[in-house]
């Protein structure tokens, strides 16, 4: 997994305390048993915690070049590193190791800036240069890997993978951010664009992050961002055929290891994929590891099973407690901020699993989220389809009046509980969704906080957040 962190001076050089970076990467020393280093200049200072996938003798961090005018420290896998530095050694860069974090520090060199784009993987890293004295902060395209950030009052920047790594730092302020408490009210979960910690942020996914030495640090810049509005045409064969194309180009690029890799297998569709494509690549039976419940409603081990068998892989299984509930502490370590979701504590134990045998392990998340494959993409598609029939003038008093009409009836069959969805359809798309994701509303955190709580929000609400990244999405 590896883990970061750093201090920059953005004002002066003045030196950084390498325990101090030490004391930050100790603190997330869980993220990289392997190694750990700390390198230091004027104003700047890189830590590093390593877990061993590639390269395991060469790729120690944080690295320098031979010259020792670039350093960087990185946590990820860079998936097309192989083809870059083919391209690299072309323009005449030497490698003096096997590793993916080399390449970094030669893109810097050959194409500055334009680098982060050409990396195809999931990544955070932190590159200094010392004779420009630019410190290049970088995340990647769809942000797996997390980098949170803070300005401190003695005019430096301290980053770290996790929460923990700031907060080992004496110069930071202990405070709630209470419009991370309204989002985590919200959603059920802390948004990727804050933290529960005031002042602290974290680098959105797609950007990077340029600061100069003795000049005013400018706002991250955004490199990449998902577009829908540009549909590939064909037949549903062609797409079938294309979509199979890329999932096996995404599975073959992410087994290149030097250690023991696996797979999570619930059963489902997509780590069912995973797996068999994993299983097609392979010479190897490819090691699968499930979790089960000890309750029949919840249990899906059989299908892991069915699939196992089917692609003869080496299946470890485990059945847990539903109600385990002995994980919440360790849980609430590890996430630093509130986490509302009970798929945590199985995810928990089959990485607690996996890790008896493997160091790597592929995963189907996220199918969901880029097929539409949950029921509420569905009902929002023909949501927006009766929206577009009628204008907002006339539906919002329209299925206003009558959602507040209609009786809330949670005993009644589905079919019949229709309160939520005309309540719905008297907002705009946007609003109606990020309700229908939500764990609590505006009017219940409403009745909730204090007037102090209330002042303070002034009005902020977390679905806000959520309204913007629909009507500024790249579709249609």
């Amino acid at each position: 997994m590896c883990g970061i962190a750093g201090i920059f001076h953005v004002e002066s050089s003045k030196p950084v305390d390498p325990e101090r970076v030490r004391r930050m990467t100790d603190s997330i020393a869980h993220r990289g048993p392997d190694g750990s280093g700390v390198w230091t200049a004027p104003g700047i200072g890189l830590g590093h915690r390593r877990l061993s996938i590639i390269d395991l003798g060469g790729g120690a961090q944080p690295m320098l070049t031979e010259d020792e005018n670039l350093a960087v420290s990185f946590n990820g896998e860079i998936y097309n590193f192989l083809e870059l530095r083919k391209e690299l050694e072309a323009s005449g860069y030497a490698f003096r190791t096997n590793s993916d974090t080399e390449v970094i520090l030669h893109g810097w060199r050959q194409w500055g800036v334009g680098m982060v784009e050409r990396l195809h993987g999931m990544f955070v890293f932190a590159l200094y240069d010392v004779r420009s004295r630019q410190l290049l902060l970088a995340r990647d395209r769809l942000g797996v890997k997390p980098l949170f950030h803070a300005a401190i009052a003695d005019g430096s920047v301290i980053f770290g993978s996790e929460l923990k790594a700031l907060l080992a730092h004496p110069g930071l302020r202990r405070e709630p951010n209470l419009f991370a408490v309204d989002d985590y009210l919200a959603y059920g979960y802390v948004p990727d664009h804050t933290s529960m910690v005031q002042g602290v942020e974290k680098l959105p996914a797609g950007h990077y992050w340029l600061l100069q030495q003795g000049k005013p640090a400018p706002a991250p810049v955004q490199y990449w961002d998902i577009d829908y509005s540009n549909r590939i045409k064909g037949s549903e064969a062609e797409l079938q055929e294309e979509l199979l194309r890329l999932m096996r180009q995404a599975v073959l690029s992410r087994m290149v290891a030097d250690v023991p890799l696996g797979a999570f297998l619930s059963g489902g569709v997509d780590s069912s994929s995973v797996v068999a494509l994993m299983a097609e690549a392979s010479r190897v039976p490819v090691k699968t590891c499930s979790i089960g419940f000890d309750v029949g409603t919840l249990d899906e081990s059989e299908y892991a099973e069915r699939i196992a068998k089917r692609f003869l892989t080496e299946h470890h299984a485990q059945n847990v407690s539903a109600d385990d509930y002995s994980l919440i502490d360790t849980l609430a370590y590890h996430f630093d901020e509130p986490f509302a979701d009970a798929s945590a504590l199985p995810t928990y134990r089959v990485s607690e699993l996996a890790r008896q045998h493997v160091t790597v392990a592929l995963s189907g998340d996220g199918a969901d989220e880029a097929l539409a494959g949950y029921r509420r993409h569905v009902f929002h598609h023909n949501e927006e389809r009766l929206r577009g029939l009628l204008p907002q003038g006339i539906r919002g008093p329209l299925f206003g009046t009558l959602g507040a009409l209609y009786p809330k009836a949670e005993w009644a069959p589905r079919t019949l509980r229709a309160k939520t969805t005309l309540l719905s359809l008297a907002r705009s798309g946007a609003e109606g969704y990020a309700e229908a994701v939500g764990v609590t509303g505006p009017a219940q955190r409403d009745r909730l906080y204090s007037r102090k709580t209330k002042l303070a929000l002034g009005g902020y609400r977390g679905e806000s957040h959520m309204h913007r990244l629909m009507e500024e999405a790249p579709a249609r």
